[in-house]
């Protein structure tokens, strides 16, 4: 196993996955697709897309090639992950529409799990014990509807589509499963929110969140 990770920004990184795919010895490149060219994939067989601030409606080069990597990926029939702007490349990507959501979503909100999310090998580790209700970290604006042909593993009121699976490897979440308390913070910092209650929530939920999030990355890095 070989894994490729795309940056669109220096401050969202890949975080916990890194830490994960380190520890498991798996090889790896990062590339930050606006500054370096795109790579060779040959020696690839999964594909991360991180976010960013950007839309992929934005029509840079670098974000077309992007979203060549992702159609690569997912026709070769090799494992693809997105994160938040990496959900929505991957949206694009299967032909569906990508645009600006109802409010910002930003910081620890709720998402419920769809039956097939709680039946998904991979998906359903990030569950709480046996409920549907996952409380998981968001920094988005914008939304895409649901591709032909994927199956929504979670939703929410504000954000129906948050979170999707393609096939029988290609994840896309709405949400950051991937941060670290560094990150939070460090993102957070120019909000408006409040820092001191959003470090109590933090501090709350990240040891849990952290453990869901690597058991995902067992599920799927391993299948």
């Amino acid at each position: 196993m070989s894994v490729l990770i795309i940056k669109n920004i220096d401050s969202e990184g890949p975080g916990t996955i890194e830490d994960y795919i380190k520890e498991k010895s798996i090889p790896y490149r990062i590339v930050n697709i606006a500054r370096e060219p795109a790579p060779d994939t040959d020696g690839f067989d999964t594909l991360v897309i991180m976010g960013g601030p950007m839309s992929v409606n934005d029509g840079d080069d670098y974000l077309s090639k992007e979203e060549d990597l992702v159609r690569l990926f997912i026709g070769k029939g090799k494992k693809v992950l997105g994160i938040c702007l990496g959900s929505q490349m991957i949206a694009k990507a299967l032909g569906a529409k990508v645009y600006k959501g109802p409010a910002p979503e930003i910081g620890w909100y709720s998402i419920a799990t769809s039956r097939a999310g709680m039946a998904d090998e991979a998906f359903s580790r990030l569950a709480v014990k046996d409920t549907s209700d996952l409380t998981v970290f968001h920094w988005h604006g914008e939304t895409f509807d649901l591709p032909e042909g994927a199956v929504r593993l979670a939703s929410n009121a504000l954000y129906p589509n948050q979170a999707f699976k393609y096939g029988t490897g290609v994840y896309a979440f709405q949400f950051h499963i991937e941060v670290n308390r560094e990150m939070v913070y460090g993102w957070m910092r120019h909000e408006p929110l409040d820092m001191a209650k959003l470090r109590t929530r933090t501090e709350e939920i990240y040891p849990s969140y952290s453990g869901r999030a690597r058991a995902f990355y067992e599920g799927f890095f391993n299948k």
